[in-house]
C-alpha cells in the first residue's frame, strides 16, 4: 500500500500530463478571446474614427440639372448652418469620367467653401452615374454651355444668391472656365487649378514629362513623339479614325471614342477667352503646383499674367503639390495615401490650399 504522499504524487503524475494541455488550451482560448475582443474594439474605434473624419460640415442635396435636352445628376452641397441665400461655387471637372464628388475628393473643398458661406454645385459628367449622354461627345464649347445651364439653374433657387456665383475648375477646365467667365454675366470670381493654355503644347509637355519621370531611354522618347506626330498629321488633314489606326501601331492606339473627343478639341487654346475675361475684370485665383507633370505651369502663369490685369489676378504656388494639389509627401507612399484618404482626407491636399480657398472666397461676401 502506498503512503498518502506517494499516492498523491502518483496521482499528480498520472493526472498532470492530462491536465496541463487542458490548462494550456484554456489559457490560449482566453488569450484568443481577449485578442479578438481587442481587435473588435479597435475595428469599432477605427471605423468610428474614419466615419468622423469623413463627415463634413455640409448638407448635400441630390438634384437634377437639365442641359442640351438631357438630365445630369448633380449634388448641391450647402453650408450645414444657415438658410441663405448662399453664394455658390460651380465646379468644372477636368478630364475623364468624373462623378459629382470626384470619388469624394471634392468634399474637403466643398467644406472649405461652406465655411466661407458658399454652397458648391457639381454634377456627374454625361454618361457617368446615371447622367444622360457621353462626355466624350463634348467639345469645350459644349462643356461651357453645360456649365452656363448649371448656373442658370442655380439662379432659380431661392436659397442661392445669383449675384455671388463663382467658378472652380481644374486641368481640362482651363479651356472651359474662361469661356464661361467671358460670356456669362455676373460671374463674381474664378478659381483655376492647374489649367492648361494650348491643347497641343499641353499634350506634348505631358508626354515628355511622363517619359522623363520614368527615365525612359531616348529611343522610347523618340518613338512616342513619332506616334504623336503621326496622329496629329491625321487630325490636320481631317482624317478618320481608320486613317489614325493605319498611322499608329494598334497596341498604342486610343479608342474610337477618345479619338473623336480629341478631334473635337485639339485646336483648343484659352488665350482669347482669357483676354475677354481680363477685359471684364473678373477676379481670378490661379493655383499652380510645383510638381505638375500634366501642365506646363510656367507657360500657364505667363499667359494669365499677360492677359489678366494685375488687380484681378492672384497667383499661388504650392511647391510640394502634384497636378491635383495633393501633398507629395502623402501620395509618394501608396500605404500612406490610402490611410490618409480613409482617416484624414483633408490632409490629402497640400498644406495651405484649403485655407486659401476659404480666404479667397470670403472676399466676395456682402
Amino acid at each position: 500500500m502506498l503512503h498518502t504522499h506517494e499516492t498523491e504524487q502518483e496521482a499528480e503524475a498520472q493526472l498532470g500530463p492530462a491536465r496541463r494541455p487542458r490548462s494550456r488550451r484554456r489559457r490560449f482560448l482566453r488569450a484568443l478571446a481577449a485578442t479578438a475582443a481587442a481587435l473588435s474594439l479597435a475595428a469599432v474605434v477605427l471605423t468610428g474614427l474614419a466615419a468622423w473624419h469623413n463627415t463634413y460640415d455640409l448638407r448635400e442635396e441630390h438634384v437634377v440639372i437639365h442641359t442640351g435636352g438631357r438630365a445630369l445628376n448633380a449634388v448641391l452641397a450647402l453650408p450645414h448652418r444657415g438658410r441663405g441665400p448662399f453664394g455658390v461655387v460651380v465646379f468644372v471637372h477636368g478630364d475623364g469620367p468624373i462623378d459629382a464628388t470626384h470619388d469624394t475628393f471634392y468634399r474637403p473643398m466643398w467644406e472649405a467653401f461652406a465655411q466661407a458661406g458658399y454652397a458648391s454645385l457639381s454634377w456627374n459628367k454625361p454618361g457617368v452615374g446615371g447622367s444622360a449622354g457621353n462626355w466624350l461627345d463634348q467639345s469645350m464649347a459644349d462643356r461651357a454651355a453645360e456649365t452656363a445651364d448649371a448656373i442658370a439653374w442655380a439662379r432659380t433657387r431661392p436659397d442661392l444668391d445669383g449675384h455671388r456665383i463663382g467658378l472652380w475648375g481644374a486641368s481640362q477646365a482651363g479651356w472651359v472656365l474662361p469661356k464661361v467667365a467671358a460670356t456669362t454675366p455676373g460671374i463674381r470670381f474664378v478659381i483655376a487649378v492647374s489649367p492648361a493654355i494650348n491643347w497641343l503644347r499641353q499634350g506634348r509637355y505631358n508626354t515628355l514629362a511622363e517619359l522623363t519621370d520614368r527615365g525612359a531611354p531616348p529611343a522610347e522618347r523618340d518613338a512616342a513623339l513619332a506616334r504623336r506626330e503621326a496622329g496629329l498629321a491625321v487630325l490636320r488633314r481631317g482624317g478618320t479614325y481608320a486613317d489614325y489606326r493605319a498611322a499608329v501601331p494598334s497596341d498604342r492606339a486610343m479608342t474610337a471614342d477618345r479619338w473623336h473627343f480629341i478631334s473635337r478639341n485639339w485646336t483648343s487654346d484659352a488665350t482669347s477667352d482669357l483676354r475677354a475675361v481680363g477685359a471684364r475684370g473678373v477676379p481670378t485665383l490661379l493655383v499652380l503646383a510645383g510638381h505638375d507633370r500634366n501642365v506646363d505651369v510656367a507657360e500657364t502663369e505667363t499667359v494669365y499674367r499677360r492677359e489678366l490685369p494685375p488687380r484681378s489676378l492672384q497667383v499661388e504656388h504650392y511647391a510640394q503639390a502634384d497636378h491635383g494639389l495633393a501633398d507629395l509627401d502623402v501620395i509618394r507612399s501608396e500605404t500612406r495615401a490610402f490611410l490618409t484618404a480613409v482617416f484624414a482626407p483633408r490632409s490629402l491636399f497640400t498644406p495651405g490650399y484649403l485655407d486659401s480657398l476659404r480666404t479667397f472666397t470670403r472676399r466676395f461676401n456682402p
